[in-house]
């Protein structure tokens, strides 16, 4: 029976993507592994693998197709033995094997609700007790042979899909042994659009004036929807503080001139990434992040770190990053930062982490609130480092490089007493940057 290649998920807010590139053409044969297409998700360009192994009988999507959603057919794989013409017989068949009854098609779509679109999309297989369970006909040929319950193996595949891999490492004695366990209800990780005026109240708001129309892509609509559910959802507050950095400045410099035949510079960012992941160690109880109905306590440090690209922005992760030199830090970071202008992260460098830096301070900005990423329980927003006078502890009058900074953070993790102490905690190792170093 042929099999279907669903557009897939590939990163956890993809709701659906352009099909940049074609990396076979129909007639080609293809393994479980082997790289069918480029994708172009709500963040990145990724390339995607088969997980089932065929021949590409038919290409349903054509290169450069835009807004190709979630688990929608893309190709169509034939096992051995078949041909092009089985494509068509095959859906009859599909379509039955995804109802719950046997009218026929056209009375079942007058008097029923269509099966959803992933189900639709994917061989399924119904038990009695109702499960209904996807695998591919190769696996579930297999399964037969070696005398497997289906509902007992836990596909890899899209959406859960039981693949070839799952079924030739299940064994008879293994399911025995394992106990049943209940399906948990998936949780919904959509977010709705900003609620305000409709588009054609706003249309006809600014009818006869001059404007030009910019369609949203995958990634402005990603920001928008999780960044109002953020700010509706999360119990922000915020703490500030000056921090002092005429001693930073002098130690950057002689470090940089020290640095300087291994062609490294430090910037005032680096530093501000090593205060912030000493001071997630040093108070332990606010490197955390909110899970629904409890939270996590990391033990490492993984900070991300805000980078600004046409159209949007990445925030990559570096992980454990109090274990990491100043030198190599800066390194990793301008690898990051370059990679993310470029859009090639992969979904693993820019998700997760505990805690963020926003720095707008190269922008001239003196200081400002940012906006949390859920489900990180704190941001920092760094503003421009800027002559200020300052009362010295001789009570005298001076002049200092000072910077504000803005702490925002979700109370449902931290509370004020422990953010006050995260930030001082920052703040302390900023004024004493070589103490970050012992």
């Amino acid at each position: 029976m042929p099999i279907e290649v669903l557009m897939p998920a590939l990163s956890p807010t993809m709701e659906e993507g352009t099909l940049a590139k074609w990396l076979v053409k129909e007639g080609d044969s293809v393994s479980s592994g082997d790289l069918l297409a480029e994708i172009e998700t709500d963040k990145a360009t990724m390339e995607f693998e088969a997980v089932d192994e065929g021949v590409v009988g038919k290409i349903l999507i054509d290169e450069g197709s835009e807004g190709v959603k979630v688990n929608t057919p893309i190709a169509v794989l034939l096992e051995d033995g078949e041909s092009a013409d089985d494509i068509a017989s095959a859906k009859p068949t599909a379509a039955a094997s995804t109802s719950d009854d046997t009218k026929p098609a056209d009375a079942a779509t007058e008097e029923a609700p269509k099966a959803p679109p992933e189900q639709a999309s994917q061989p399924a297989q119904s038990f009695g007790d109702g499960t209904r369970v996807f695998a591919s006909p190769l696996a579930r040929r297999i399964a037969k042979d070696k005398g497997l319950d289906l509902s007992q193996i836990k596909g890899s595949g899209p959406k859960g899909r039981i693949v070839k891999a799952d079924v030739e490492n299940a064994s008879p004695a293994d399911q025995k042994a394992a106990a049943p366990k209940a399906a948990a209800p998936a949780a919904s990780t959509s977010a709705s659009m900003a609620s305000g005026p409709s588009t054609e109240v706003v249309l006809k708001t600014y009818e006869g004036r001059e404007f030009e129309e910019v369609a949203l892509d995958g990634m402005r609509k990603t920001i928008a929807a999780r960044l109002t559910e953020a700010k509706q959802s999360v119990p922000h507050f915020y703490l500030r503080r000056d921090i002092n950095l005429d001693a930073l400045l002098k130690f950057r410099s002689q470090l940089n001139k020290q640095l300087e035949a291994r062609s490294v510079k430090l910037s005032v960012n680096d530093f501000i990434i090593k205060a912030c992941a000493n001071a997630l160690q040093q108070v332990p109880e606010a490197n955390a992040v909110w899970a629904g109905d409890r939270t996590l306590k990391l033990k490492p440090s993984d900070v991300a770190v805000a980078v600004a690209i046409e159209g949007g922005l990445f925030t990559p992760v570096l992980k454990d990053a109090d274990m990491k030199s100043l030198s190599s830090l800066s390194a990793e970071m301008k690898d990051l930062a370059g990679r993310a202008r470029d859009r090639k992260l992969a979904p693993h460098e820019y998700q997760g982490g505990t805690f963020a830096i926003s720095n707008l301070g190269m922008f001239g900005i003196d200081n400002f609130d940012a906006i949390i990423n859920p489900p990180h329980a704190a941001i920092l927003a760094v503003g421009a480092g800027t002559k200020k006078p300052v009362v010295g502890d001789d009570g005298e009058l001076a002049v200092a490089t000072v910077m504000s900074v803005t702490l925002s953070v979700d109370h449902r993790v931290i509370d004020g007493a422990l953010g006050a102490e995260l930030l001082q905690a920052i703040k302390d190792n900023l004024e004493n940057p070589v103490a970050m170093l012992a």
